[in-house]
């Protein structure tokens, strides 16, 4: 979107330094990390202090790369991830629209696939029952545009966080003294916690990009560079507070498929574990209408060049649907731990390659090349 369909008055602190952060935690907390089955995955095997140890690489990286990612597209006056990349990539940009594709592709399979097995997990309903409940829900939000979508950010991120404060206390209070105990015992760091951070952190990274529409707040550099560097650690704090309640249940709870259901059961509180359940959904729900919304956004501008017209929004609500009837369509036949452990590895290479490495280089020379002055899309 461009800078000049801003609102007129001056955006709000929240607008600048906290929304993109929320907007990029919405991205990276649907499917595997809301359920804790990603958590398992890439911290658990390094053990307790190894899984935080990769948690704080993790954390690093998405500053980082979050905070040159919005000042390069502030630059750009421009916040669609087409816009982003043909001037950092050039020629080369429809590389990165294929890897995009890939990413959306399983990603929203994967959020299909969680939806199901919650609502069979907590109402007993059939999967699909899950699944089309949270498509319905991503097309109704991302058909309205940027406003909408940013209403959403910041509502399940109020629910969000909420609940994961709870969740801490309660497990706290019923199994405080076996996270103890585990991290009394278990000595050094396990093999594996920095490529488990390193990988991590470059397959969730994409959400730098699909959340540019919310960074039209940004006024100057600054504001891009500390929005970034907060964006890492809004993102991972939900993920750290999981991690310290999965240790109580090391290793048996590593190879579950829904890790937040198998501690919402020792927990014995059959009220809170719906409420838990509840807010997964939100989080799949905001996760979704990220990527659908970037999606939508790439769409619109290239119908407003050709148009001069912009896209309703009955036409954004249509791509988005049918965009997520074709993907979610794979969850019904491929499982929730199977996708997250053989698509993700090997799509973070992809997107390193073509989408970190650029930016980190090219991107961070151009950047200081042009120093304060201003330039746009060629």
């Amino acid at each position: 979107m461009s800078d000049a369909a801003t609102q007129a008055k001056p955006s709000s602190v929240f607008q600048r330094f906290v929304l993109p952060g929320l907007a990029f935690k919405a991205v990276v907390i649907g499917g595997g990390y809301a359920t804790g089955r990603e958590i398992a995955e890439f911290f658990l095997p390094a053990g307790p202090w190894g899984g935080i140890a990769a948690m704080v690489v993790a954390t690093a990286i998405w500053s980082v790369v979050c905070a040159v990612t919005f000042a390069f597209a502030r630059r750009l006056r421009e916040r669609d991830y087409r816009s982003f990349f043909r001037v950092l990539l050039g020629r080369a940009w429809p590389i990165f629209e294929i890897a995009y594709v890939l990413f959306v592709v399983l990603i929203l399979a994967v959020f299909g696939a969680a939806a199901g097995a919650i609502s069979s997990a907590t109402l007993g309903t059939a999967p699909i029952v899950g699944t089309l409940c949270l498509m319905a829900a991503i097309a109704v939000c991302t058909a309205y545009g940027n406003k909408s979508v940013e209403r959403v950010f910041t509502w399940v991120s109020v629910l969000l966080y909420g609940v994961y404060a709870a969740f801490v206390v309660f497990a706290l209070s019923t199994f405080g003294s076996q996270i103890s105990q585990t991290f009394a015992t278990v000595d050094g760091w396990h093999p594996g916690w920095l490529s488990g951070g390193l990988t991590y952190a470059g397959y969730n990274i994409i959400g730098a990009v699909v959340i540019l529409p919310v960074t039209r707040h940004l006024s100057s550099d600054r504001d891009a560079v500390v929005a970034g560097l907060v964006a890492g650690p809004l993102a991972m704090l939900p993920a750290f507070l999981f991690f310290i309640c999965m240790c109580a249940f090391m290793p048996a709870i590593a190879g579950v498929a829904l890790p937040s259901d198998y501690l919402l059961a020792r927990l014995e509180q059959p009220w809170f574990r719906y409420l838990f359940q509840v807010m997964i959904f939100a989080a799949l729900l905001e996760s979704g209408t990220g990527a659908v919304h970037a999606v939508n956004e790439r769409i619109a501008t290239a119908w407003r060049a050709r148009t001069h017209e912009p896209l309703g929004a009955r036409a954004r609500g249509a791509i988005a649907l049918g965009l997520l009837i074709v993907c979610m369509l794979i969850a019904d036949r491929v499982g929730l731990v199977a996708l997250i452990a053989n698509g993700y590895r090997l799509l973070a290479y992809v997107l390193i390659a073509v989408y970190v490495v650029p930016l980190l280089t090219i991107g961070v020379w151009r950047l200081w090349k042009n120093g304060q002055s201003e330039w746009v899309t060629q």
